[in-house]
């Protein structure tokens, strides 16, 4: 498997957007249509099903069947029964939809070895809950953020919301929620301004944090006074 940076990931995210303006129209705001790229440009079958007793994996969420150009979402994540799933169901259409950019090649090796044996109807992955430490599942995730958070989208958000560029310190805020709700020390509660971004991009609140941070917009820590006199975030 080939080692992908995220500049690469996000590239290939963005030429993707391209590739869909090109045939379609271009995003010129958010929300992405994330269901549209995958059904419409890269004409994927997406359904749900129940893909626990499917795949006889109980905590999968996601799958795609290369060969069949098929994705199946678990039907836990239908936005229509459980709308408070939205943000969860749109990240996941976006880390399919990364799999099959990224590493469609990999898995139509895999399914021909796999067919010869009689056994195609094996999806090509399976997306499960907790299982961002694999590679692939890694670059899936990072896809799915810049397909649905795009930088230059997501400055612009930013800049309506709070006005300026300057990353916003949300150390204090930060510590006032985990205190209010009662967490521990290693869980992280989604502050206002990625909460306010998560309902404009149609994403979860934590996944929008993730990308803010990592972005530099958010800083969850305490800084020195001084250190954001000069611009540092494009």
């Amino acid at each position: 498997m080939k080692y992908l940076r995220t500049e690469e990931i996000e590239r290939s995210a963005l030429g993707l957007l391209g590739a869909y303006a090109r045939q379609f129209s271009t995003v010129i705001a958010p929300p992405v249509p994330v269901e549209e790229i995958l059904e419409s440009h890269l004409e994927l079958d997406l359904r749900f099903e129940d893909l626990p007793a499917l795949l006889d994996k109980p905590d999968a969420l996601g799958a795609t069947w290369v060969r069949r150009r098929k994705v199946g979402m678990d039907q836990s994540l239908d936005p229509t029964l459980y709308p408070a799933r939205k943000g969860r169901y749109r990240f996941t259409v976006g880390h399919e939809t990364g799999h099959w950019v990224l590493h469609r090649n990999l898995f139509l090796a895999r399914a021909y070895q796999t067919s010869l044996f009689g056994d195609d109807d094996q999806p090509s992955v399976v997306c499960r809950a907790g299982g961002g430490a694999d590679p692939l599942e890694w670059q899936a995730n990072q896809f799915a953020a810049y397909l649905l958070m795009p930088t230059d989208l997501v400055l612009e958000a930013w800049d309506r919301e709070r006005g300026i560029r300057d990353p916003y310190v949300a150390a204090e805020e930060i510590a006032e929620l985990s205190d209010r709700w009662g967490l521990e020390e290693d869980e992280t509660p989604t502050v206002g301004i990625a909460r306010a971004l998560a309902e404009i991009f149609a994403v979860s609140g934590q996944a929008m944090q993730i990308r803010l941070v990592g972005m530099g917009l958010i800083r969850t820590r305490p800084v020195a006074p001084g250190l954001f006199d000069a611009r540092t975030v494009r």
